[in-house]
């Protein structure tokens, strides 16, 4: 694995990243601002959070593989596009200047600063029975949790 170097803390709350899954024939991708990076079961991993209502949650329950892309500030407001519509009603890519490229069984992004090649290797619907109840109250009154998605990471871009 490459080094990578980067402010983890800033990465997904501050710069934002997106989340695809799917093929170049028929992908999805959604602007996230949860996220993790580290260590599981001896393997470098990424965490992202997807609410079932999002139609890329879709997509990564139904692909092994999928990305995380980070981009240069230059591109916060096609970012901001993507975490605002939906790819269920059109194509929202094609709103913004982001361009899809193939990643060996997913999709990323020719502007991305970063790519992270995932491999699908745990989901779980998150439980609010064991979360805090401020944050139910501020996160899931409406909508059910999201559900947790951790990937191995077999290749940096």
């Amino acid at each position: 694995m490459e080094e990578l170097e980067m402010k983890v803390f800033e990465a997904f709350a501050k710069d934002w990243a997106l989340v695809t899954a799917g093929s170049m024939d028929r992908f999805n991708t959604m602007t996230i601002g949860w996220g993790a990076m580290g260590t599981l079961w001896g393997k470098s991993a990424v965490t992202v959070y997807v609410k079932p209502v999002r139609y890329t949650h879709e997509y990564l329950d139904a692909n092994e593989y999928f990305t995380v892309c980070f981009f240069p500030k230059d591109y916060k407001k096609d970012l901001s596009l993507l975490g605002s519509r939906s790819g269920r009603d059109g194509d929202k890519v094609a709103e913004t200047a982001l361009t899809p490229v193939a990643v060996e069984g997913s999709v990323g992004f020719a502007q991305a600063s970063l790519t992270l090649l995932c491999k699908k290797i745990y989901r779980q619907d998150m439980d609010t029975a064991a979360m805090p109840e401020d944050v139910v109250k501020r996160n899931y009154e409406v909508e059910a949790p999201h559900t947790m998605y951790i990937g191995e990471v077999v290749k940096v871009l």
